[in-house]
């Protein structure tokens, strides 16, 4: 049984699995949640803007890091040296618990939500346990599709490999196709001339069960606090751009290597994404009715499910649109989750060695690979399937995960001061005004959605916590079985 990982992948894999893990579902979805939340034109794009922005600097603090450090575990390797065991613990526990997991799972849904078109039966549900567990078949197909992904990833880093760039390509040509067309077509139409007026107008948008609408104006600190909790869906939807630091340890010449890949990877997904919106913008009015069973209808607003993806390509190509563009989106949060599986469970693999995670996940297959870290790692986010609706997967994985990253890039700050001579390959540009903004604006976010979202971040937030009784007893069993 091999004891270490084999470095066979180049820059061109790294930078394509920070752009497929980044890629999944959430541009295809989210910017409908975000429209109802604020529903300005105007805040929309400063949003993405924004998200774009903190990601890019996110990278390039965590490029630092990267070239510090170059092993298996990524983040996980990072805090322990600045922070130390019970922080990095904390850390590993809860992308275990919900932050890779968790993303997995909303990925999964997602993937089950665009299946959902070609096949309207998989939004029918049955009682698990009568009254107290309501399983659609969607869900049973999001599990089935974790399922089979980890399984194709025990097979070798190479299977994952070909499988992310396959998938990668090819939901970069569906997005290159649907801002192409969109905005080409959404030019010779007056909508996007009528979605510009106005642009800084305000307002959240309520939908009653009986289908009536709500709508109150936003401003001053409302409207803060509006963009600070819904600016979250554009962070998820941005997320996982770390996740090729899990596996340093298989990345070729990792120094160079892995900060160029973050750095490439998230430029070309945010001017991707900034795009994309732009198209729905010029494709889509911003206003619409629930009831309507028109895209136009419908507007971006109240797509049936929220899959603007499919509204914007109908637009363009018709009905066959729908069709077509939920095979895509099929596609690309397949390729996503494909990304996402194949580095989590490096994490674990890492955690494993230090003694602070199930001994078994630490041990590598005969193709190589911590097999049994992405089996552990598999049933847990197919439990997650079951725990929620998308939207509210996308708030406790990605605050949880927000709140790392702050930790992480102000280690940053830690490092430079206690170990002033190591080799630093690559220093933070910008420096010290990147890593500040991240931290102070990410922060800002926090907040934000602990005072408007409460429920969702709180049990972020609580699954982070209670991983600290959990790192007691792990190291006071550890130690007595010395």
């Amino acid at each position: 049984m091999s004891t270490e990982f084999k470095r066979s992948l180049g820059l061109f894999d790294a930078t394509s699995i920070v752009a497929g893990s980044m890629i999944g579902s959430g541009i295809f979805i989210v910017t409908t949640i975000m429209m109802r939340d604020i529903g300005s034109v105007g805040w929309l794009l400063v949003l993405w803007l924004l998200t774009g922005l903190i990601t890019i600097f996110a990278a390039l603090s965590y490029g630092e890091l990267a070239g510090m450090m170059p092993n298996a575990g990524g983040q996980y390797v990072y805090i322990q040296r600045a922070f130390g065991k019970l922080t990095s613990f904390l850390y590993g526990w809860t992308v275990f618990g919900v932050i890779q997991t968790g993303v997995i799972a909303a990925v999964a849904v997602a993937f089950a939500k665009y299946t959902a078109v070609f096949f309207p039966s998989l939004n029918n549900s049955f009682l698990l346990i009568d009254g107290v567990i309501n399983v659609t078949f969607g869900q049973l197909l999001a599990v089935g599709s974790i399922i089979f992904l980890t399984f194709l990833n025990t097979g070798g880093i190479q299977n994952g490999k070909w499988l992310q760039l396959i998938f990668t390509s090819a939901k970069l040509l569906a997005l290159f196709a649907l801002i192409f067309f969109g905005i080409y077509v959404g030019l010779n139409k007056d909508i996007w001339a009528a979605n510009f007026t106005n642009i800084w107008e305000a307002k959240k948008t309520i939908v009653h069960e009986n289908q009536s609408i709500e709508v109150i104006p936003l401003a001053g600190f409302a409207l803060i606090g509006a963009l600070g909790a819904t600016i979250i869906n554009s962070l998820f939807s941005s997320d996982a751009w770390n996740n090729v630091t899990f596996i340093a340890g298989e990345i070729k010449n990792p120094q160079k290597n892995i900060p160029r890949s973050l750095l490439l990877g998230t430029i070309i997904v945010t001017v991707i994404y900034i795009l994309a919106n732009i198209a729905y913008l010029m494709l889509l009015p911003v206003d619409g009715s629930p009831t309507s069973t028109s895209a136009l209808g419908q507007g971006i607003m109240f797509p049936e499910q929220d899959r603007i993806g499919a509204n914007a390509a109908s637009m363009i190509v018709g009905e066959i649109g729908v069709w077509l563009m939920a095979g895509l989106i099929m596609i690309s949060t397949f390729g996503c989750n494909n990304g996402l599986i194949l580095s989590g469970s490096r994490l674990y693999y890492a955690m494993a060695k230090d003694g602070l995670f199930l001994k078994q996940a630490g041990e590598l297959n005969k193709n190589n690979v911590p097999g049994k870290a992405l089996w552990i790692q598999c049933f847990w986010a197919c439990l997650l399937c079951f725990s929620g609706k998308y939207s509210d997967l996308v708030v406790y994985s990605t605050f949880a995960s927000l709140l790392f990253y702050i930790i992480t890039i102000g280690g940053i700050f830690v490092l430079r001061k206690k170990e002033p001579e190591t080799e630093r390959p690559y220093k933070v540009i910008g420096y010290p005004f990147t890593p500040i903004f991240y931290i102070l604006t990410t922060l800002a976010i926090c907040t934000c959605l602990l005072i408007y979202d409460t429920r969702n971040a709180g049990i972020g937030l609580f699954i982070v916590i209670l991983g600290v009784p959990v790192y007691y007893l792990m190291s006071a069993r550890k130690q007595n079985k010395f």
